[in-house]
């Protein structure tokens, strides 16, 4: 049997996800990079009061921007690199890029459109719809390292991490009790 078709979707999931893992970290770090705090959240809380764009759920969003604005200030670049990294590391890969993409659904709640969202969130979307776009990420490393040469788990690992669905694994035949 040919192993390429089989390695096709988590080689293709798993570029898209560390390149949309790279993009976090760059929008991350520019943000660190252009001193983002407290003041760049206000901007944003205060431009979309009357900014008719901005969807009606938002409301309770910019209200909570508004009271705390010092810690989305130092959480809104720590969430970009932290999500950049995890996916980047194949990490939670289907949470995170879930959380790509409502952190990036947020943004454009707040009328904050850049050209480079749009493609995030296409890229986010492929990693959520390729199932196997974490497989090649720390999940897999840690599951071969705690693996034997021929695959058996050490020490009762779980083969999950691996990225394996539990449908794929087979039950150990039963054993048949001597009848007294």
């Amino acid at each position: 049997m040919n192993a390429l078709p089989a390695l096709t979707a988590p080689l293709l999931g798993g570029a898209v996800r560390v390149a949309v893992g790279v993009l976090w970290v760059l929008e991350g770090a520019e943000k660190y990079r252009a001193g983002f705090g407290a003041a760049d959240i206000l901007l944003v809380a205060d431009g979309t009061a009357s900014n008719p764009r901005a969807p009606w759920w938002f409301a309770p969003v910019r209200a909570t921007m508004q009271a705390l604005p010092d810690a989305f200030g130092l959480a809104i670049p720590a969430l970009e690199v932290l999500l950049g990294l995890a996916l980047i590391a194949g990490v939670l890969t289907r949470l995170v890029a879930l959380g790509s993409i409502a952190t990036l659904a947020l943004y454009w709640g707040s009328d904050q459109l850049i050209a480079q969202y749009p493609v995030m969130v296409l890229l986010s979307a492929v990693v959520l719809a390729v199932p196997d776009s974490g497989r090649f990420g720390a999940a897999w490393i840690v599951a071969r390292l705690s693996s034997d040469r021929n695959g058996a788990p050490r020490d009762g690992a779980d083969r999950l991490s691996a990225g394996r669905s539990p449908r794929r694994r087979r039950a150990a035949p039963a054993r048949r009790q001597p009848s007294r």
